[in-house]
């Protein structure tokens, strides 16, 4: 009974954790995978995260990164694909060079637990 506990536990968090940071985590499968679009999105963090997120999760993400300019949105086959723009992959280049700065403010919100 613990351990389901935990596990369901976890998968919550893992949960919150990818939602916020969800347009992190889709400016990073865009520069490896890009064009995509949403649904192919959802699949893909399915697929590597194990967590089957709503279509409103992920287009709302969308639709706010591309009126910050961070993607730009294009038609192909009847379907939106979306790629990064430079405003994107400058963003994404600063988040990574900040990782060690994010990976011990994390540290220090599980410490508190510890």
């Amino acid at each position: 009974m613990v351990a389901l506990l935990e596990n369901e536990t976890c998968r919550k968090i893992r949960e919150r954790m990818l939602k916020a940071f969800m347009d992190v985590i889709i400016l990073a499968i865009l520069t490896k995978e890009s064009p995509m679009s949403g649904y192919d999105l959802i699949r893909f963090i399915n697929n590597r995260f194990h967590i089957l997120l709503s279509s409103g999760t992920v287009y709302s993400a969308l639709y706010s990164m591309e009126r910050n300019r961070l993607i730009s949105g294009m038609l192909r086959r009847r379907k939106k694909v979306y790629k990064l723009t430079h405003k994107g992959e400058n963003t994404l280049k600063a988040i990574s060079k900040a990782n060690q700065k994010i990976l011990e403010f994390m540290r220090t919100i599980f410490e508190i637990s510890g």
